[in-house]
């Protein structure tokens, strides 16, 4: 394991509230908000209420092409046309389906920027794709974080429906229900020692169209209405958000503002990163996500270990970061904890995690994780006995823990198994 943390931790901070600058190469309509397409339509010649029908157009239409944009002028059309610009969304490249509904997309993106360090030599993997994940009824990672009244339930419940997304007709009064986990990078640089997506290193940031682009592909193809099904984001695929935290942030931006969807029915996990945290901490909350840590270890020695990031910002520092982050009512803090068999799973290791969660202090709880097996990597799926045991330990403990389902395994779909994989 490399001891070298000046290339693992990159973090460069730009201006969040906005969605960046128009793109150097091409120009794409698709990342900027309402005003930013505004300021275009103006530089245009245009009225900048134009700005606010290409939003509409591109965010609530869910409209791909420029041509179909039938609010702008024919003439206004050719014209941008012309000047070379075009919607730019990122589209669906290919799809895998699990035996549980389950489905993985590669997801193509106009690649226009400079790979930061460079394409891997697996041939399994193609530039310019990045991976998200569709899961009918969730992994019941929402459970007990206070994302609605009926999800306060006891400890270890599950919390959502058994029917499946496809099972549940369109005319029903019934809100349907999914989880979408979405990507911030395309590779990751943090390398934790049990996640295959780590096995591809950082090769670029995701811009805030991409990020977003990701999410309303998929609608599209679900034919998600915004404001009646209720769909789950959680940033948990490639990539670590807070190291492109002003890329995530203006995606969440978008969505909310743009697309209408409730940050409140979305949570943002990281490793640690405690610039990220304490710019987190600044968001107002109607424009913020839920927040997990990736914890995985109960303490700095094993955490180390499997997660070289610790070195550089230990348990407690995380959690003092943590501390400074207001919650809404009901809302609670999630740490995540991976089982890694033999190694994070045994009954001393609950007992201690259990322990260190009281004392933050903190109004929070605990998912659960058995690892996804990848090739390459040498661990091993806990027992389920040793699963059931570490969750009723932390519950004996009085500290809420609920066991997110593995979703997808067989198509490579499953948390820590995202690499671009080809193969189902």
């Amino acid at each position: 394991m490399s001891e070298d943390l000046s290339q693992l931790v990159p973090f460069e901070v730009s201006d969040p509230a906005c969605a960046g600058p128009l793109p150097s190469e091409g120009h794409t309509l698709f990342g900027l908000d309402a005003e930013a397409l505004a300021a275009c339509m103006v530089a245009a010649g245009e009225p900048a209420w134009r700005g606010r029908q290409l939003a509409e157009a591109l965010y609530r239409q869910r409209i791909t092409e420029l041509d179909s944009i039938t609010t702008l002028p024919k003439a206004l059309r050719q014209r941008l046309a012309a000047e070379g610009w075009q919607v730019g969304r990122p589209r669906i490249n290919q799809v895998f389906q699990s035996v549980d509904g389950t489905e993985r997309y590669l997801i193509e993106c106009p690649d226009n920027q400079t790979v930061e360090t460079g394409v891997p030599s697996d041939r399994s993997i193609v530039a310019g794709v990045v991976e998200t994940v569709w899961m009918p009824e969730g992994d019941d990672g929402d459970s007990g974080d206070g994302s609605d009244v009926e999800s306060q339930q006891s400890s270890g419940a599950r919390g959502l429906a058994s029917e499946t997304w496809d099972s549940i007709s369109n005319g029903s009064s019934r809100k349907r229900q999914a989880t979408l986990c979405v990507s911030s990078q395309i590779g990751c640089a943090v390398n934790c020692q049990f996640c295959l997506t780590a096995k591809l290193g950082l090769q670029r940031n995701l811009t805030a169209g991409e990020i977003a682009g990701q999410v309303l592909a998929v609608f599209d193809r679900h034919s998600v209405q915004v404001g009646r099904d209720r769909v789950n984001l959680v940033f948990m695929g490639m990539g670590e958000p807070f190291l492109n935290y002003s890329n995530f942030i203006s995606a969440v931006r978008l969505l909310v503002r743009e697309v209408g969807l409730s940050p409140q029915r979305m949570t943002v996990s990281t490793s640690g990163i405690l610039p990220g945290i304490e710019l987190f901490a600044a968001e107002p909350p109607e424009l913020r996500p839920k927040l997990a840590i990736s914890l995985n270890a109960p303490n700095d020695q094993i955490r180390s270990a499997i997660m070289p990031i610790n070195r550089k910002w230990p348990i407690q520092s995380v959690i003092d970061a943590v501390r400074r982050v207001p919650l809404r009512p009901r809302e609670c803090i999630t740490f995540e904890y991976v089982l890694l068999g033999g190694v994070t799973d045994r009954p001393q290791d609950a007992a201690e995690l259990a322990r260190l969660i009281r004392r933050t202090g903190l109004a929070a709880k605990v998912n659960l994780i058995a690892w996804n097996p990848g090739p390459g990597i040498n661990y091993s799926t806990p027992q389920p006995e040793a699963v059931e045991a570490f969750r009723h330990a932390l519950i004996s403990a009085g500290i809420p823990a609920y066991l997110r389902k593995p979703r997808g395994r067989d198509i490579f779909a499953a948390c820590g198994q995202l690499k671009c994989t080809m193969e189902r």
